[in-house]
């Protein structure tokens, strides 16, 4: 072919050779400038199914213009031959470059946020990659990155179609297949199901990864065990090669890499916007990585914002007025300028007598929002005043009329007028932030938060109109995220208070969590938290937390379990520390807030954590699992005869719950009564313990007090295979767990424990 001619074309020298084609240097005779011509060879020109392939890279190509995608000049065939003219790049594959070195992490990022662009350019016509690799990006002399080879590219499905569209029979997948592109297949790939854009976010986070950490992610010895691993197995931080990058920049690569699509970045421009955000320092307007601050940055306003007055006519409309409150803190919440107080706490002054001054050194804040709502029908009028509260002067008051579907609208001027007053200048992706409307149609707000305002009973009447009443806003609204988030919410809910069957119960909370498709990232991070603590991982529930946190700071309920989990669960008391420190600045009246802070001193100061509980239980004596864990500190400090009395007054509360079962079965262990205490570990009680992601860790302690080990230690694996790895607790500081300390088989699983333990980097740490 060399010195020959195609079409006016002269061919002058052969560039490479792969299964789809010949590449040749070439010069344009009309253009006088040099391309590359790719030619489909002779013996497969007859193939149909290739030729259509080769047409397809064409015709995909050819609907392209963009820096970071190979540019297509000419498509033709000529005498028997296909043949494609690309632009002529001068440089290297990816593939070259990772055989000699191992790419610093600017680098990698500089190339995958590229690569990324050129993906978004693509996805925005509809069209997917599917088999990015080293092999197909290729590095110009001038520092570009561009994407090659779309031979395996479709046009995109609907997101919610169930037909399979690629399968590992299908020619273009079979020849990736044989092409040897299996380790860069996302697991639906894999499977033979419908791909879209979120794929080539996996496979882009494969390439980020052996750019970073020197060596392919899912390598393994045959393609059947490689696509296995790429089903099954957990992605390791990129900080476990022994290559050291930021938590930011671990977090950005295992987002890209979530088995599940809904968990990875949901489209290719906002990984490359991650990404040049982690470039410039700015991480996305989010929370500096490894950093959860208590007071915020120099210079924040600490602010409260007080349950609404309810003026409207009809007393029910109580829900709508504490919605307002919610929404108006949520916002106000997202701005790194402010600390706001969350609901949790505000809720607990509705209606009361204290001054503004004494709400504000209560709360510890200097400023207040005071506001009313009058509902009547359809019509609006709100009323918001902000006060300073060591002056009582105003510094803000407006007066809103409109409509039911004006209230987004005037939330929002509310937020804005705040910030004005109080001087905080806003970043471009906080004045994104208040611009969002949550939904687009007022009424499904309102339905959300009715149901969300009975199912704060926390009754089970309660919890099945809540039920009732987001299923008639879906028959009657349409199918909006907002109504699924409230049903996802309500079924969780209903797992923790047993209202339905375990199984049921979770089943229809992933079902309404799945329907959410990305579209809810205010909720979905902390429901799929949920999802995980029930049913998965407990470091991957972790991980969804500390999204949901980075996403709303004000998000206390996703503070409070990412508190405990980083201290009881990971081992890292450093980093629960920091969650609880925030938790407690802006939900200081909520007694369970000092959670967290108990969890970090549980096994470091007995005695602290002890003192935790207790002042706990003197606020608010009804915790009755506040109790459970007075026992658990009092054991371990030796003392037993307290331990009991607390148990006895547990029992004698309600002898018929949970928590009785619970301090009926301590109170044998710590006796030694092993055959009582056998005798209730059984049924039901057992079935729920086994499923709680904390009882497993506290019943293993129990049993080894009754010198029950083999059975202590397999409720100790059952905790560790749910994703616990607190290994200073297992290998020194739980008292209860020494009598396993010299058995093999707990020697065996520290050695599990504790790599995990020791690669374990939380996203948020003291003092960092």
């Amino acid at each position: 072919m060399v010195g020959k001619s195609i079409s006016h074309y002269e061919v002058l020298e052969k560039l490479g050779e792969g299964g789809m084609g010949v590449v040749y240097k070439a010069r344009d005779i009309h253009l006088d400038r040099f391309v590359a011509i790719k030619v489909l060879p002779e013996d497969v020109s007859a193939d149909a199914v290739r030729l259509a392939r080769f047409d397809r890279e064409a015709r995909t190509l050819a609907a392209l213009s963009h820096p970071n995608i190979l540019a297509i000049y000419d498509v033709g065939t000529e005498g028997g031959l296909a043949y494609l003219v690309t632009e002529l790049l001068e440089g290297e594959p990816l593939r070259q470059r990772l055989t000699r070195e191992r790419l610093p992490w600017r680098r990698s990022i500089e190339i995958a946020a590229s690569v990324a662009d050129g993906l978004a350019a693509a996805h925005g016509k509809g069209i997917i990659h599917r088999d990015i690799k080293p092999e197909n990006v290729f590095l110009t002399v001038d520092g570009r990155a561009k994407v090659l080879d779309f031979g395996l590219a479709r046009l995109e499905a609907p997101r919610a179609a169930t037909a399979v569209t690629a399968t590992m029979s299908d020619p273009a997948t079979a020849a990736g297949t044989v092409l040897g592109t299996v380790g860069y297949m996302a697991p639906e790939q894999v499977r033979g199901q419908a791909t879209d854009a979120r794929s080539d976010t996996f496979t882009l986070g494969c390439l980020l990864y052996e750019m970073l950490a020197g060596k392919r992610l899912f390598a393994r010895d045959t393609a059947a065990e490689t696509m296995d691993a790429i089903l099954k197995d957990p992605v390791p931080e990129v900080t476990v090669s022994g290559v050291e990058v930021s938590p930011e920049l671990n977090r950005i690569v295992a987002h890209c890499l979530e088995k599940n699509p809904g968990e990875r970045f949901q489209s290719a421009s906002d990984l490359a916007f991650q990404m040049k955000s982690l470039l410039s320092g700015h991480a996305a307007e989010r929370p500096r990585p490894g950093r959860l601050e208590a007071e915020g940055p120099s210079g924040v306003r600490p602010i409260a914002v007080l349950p609404f007055a309810n003026l409207s006519p009809d007393p029910e409309q109580e829900y709508f007025c504490d919605g307002m409150t919610e929404e108006i803190i949520t916002a106000l919440s997202r701005i790194r300028g402010l600390r706001v107080i969350s609901r949790n706490s505000v809720m607990k002054l509705k209606e009361t007598p204290k001054t503004t001054r004494e709400i504000s050194e209560l709360l510890s804040v200097e400023y207040v929002l005071e506001g009313s709502v009058r509902k009547a029908g359809n019509n609006l009028r709100i009323a918001a005043k902000l006060i300073d509260a060591t002056t009582d002067g105003y510094l803000w008051a407006e007066r809103y009329a409109g409509t039911l579907d004006d209230v987004f609208d005037i939330q929002e001027k509310v937020a804005r007028a705040i910030t004005d007053a109080l001087q905080v200048e806003l970043s471009p992706n906080e004045q994104q932030c208040l611009a969002e409307r949550p939904v687009g149609d007022a009424r499904v707000f309102e339905c959300y938060y009715q149901a969300w305002h009975l199912g704060a009973f926390g009754t089970r009447n309660s919890f099945e109109r809540a039920v009732r009443l987001l299923q008639h806003g879906l028959d009657a609204l349409g199918e909006h995220p907002l109504l699924y988030v409230g049903l996802a919410q309500a079924h969780y809910f209903a797992v923790e208070w047993a209202f339905e069957p375990r199984e049921e119960a979770l089943r229809k909370a992933a079902e309404f969590t799945r329907c959410l498709e990305g579209s809810e990232p205010r909720y979905a991070h902390a429901l799929l938290a949920l999802h995980e603590r029930y049913t998965g991982s407990l470091l991957q529930a972790i991980r969804h937390l500390e999204d949901a946190v980075a996403a709303n700071p004000g998000d206390v309920e996703s503070l409070w379990y990412l508190g405990w989990s980083y201290s009881f669960h990971a081992g890292k008391p450093a980093a629960g520390t920091a969650v609880a420190n925030r938790l407690i600045s802006i939900d200081p009246l909520t007694v369970a807030s000092l959670l967290p802070r108990a969890g970090s001193l549980m096994y470091g100061d007995f005695a602290q954590a002890l003192a935790v509980f207790d002042e706990m239980h003197r606020r608010e004596p009804g915790l009755r699992w506040v109790n459970l864990n007075r026992m658990e500190m009092l054991t371990r400090l030796g003392r037993i005869t307290d331990a009991c009395s607390v148990a006895e007054e547990t029992i004698a509360e309600d002898a018929q719950d949970r928590f009785a079962q619970h301090a009926t079965v301590f109170k044998h262990a710590v006796l030694g009564e092993r055959e009582p205490m056998l005798a209730l570990v059984t049924g039901e009680f057992a079935s729920y313990c086994w499923n709680n992601p904390e009882a497993p860790g506290v019943l293993a302690g129990w049993f080894a007090l009754v010198n029950e080990r083999e059975r202590a230690l397999d409720w100790l694996e059952h905790w560790v295979d749910r994703g616990s790895i607190n290994y200073p607790m297992l290998a020194r500081l739980d008292p209860l767990l020494q009598p396993l300390r010299g058995e093999p088989r707990f020697q065996r699983l520290l050695e599990r424990v504790r790599p995990e333990w020791e690669r374990f980097v939380p996203r948020f740490q003291l003092g960092a």
